[in-house]
């Protein structure tokens, strides 16, 4: 069997998983506390000077949540 003489540098190396993970979760959470920031703001806050500008944060926070989950997951190995 022959080896492969190609060298390797430090870009070349995978990133690890577990580094992976954590950057994933983190990307998740700051999209899901997005999307529970705006519905609270809207329909607390923002609802008192202007029912459209809820209604349009809903809809933002309405497609967040599957944003979420495909940035999330963008990439995974299967």
């Amino acid at each position: 069997m022959r080896r492969d003489r190609r060298r390797l540098s430090v870009s070349d190396v995978a990133e690890a998983q577990g580094a992976r993970l954590r950057r994933r979760q983190r990307w998740y959470f700051a999209l899901m506390g997005t999307c529970l920031a705006l519905i609270v703001l809207a329909w607390n806050v923002v609802r008192l000077w202007s029912t459209t500008a809820a209604v349009a944060m809903s809809v933002v926070a309405a497609v967040l949540p599957p944003v979420a989950v495909l940035i999330a997951n963008w990439g995974e190995d299967h």
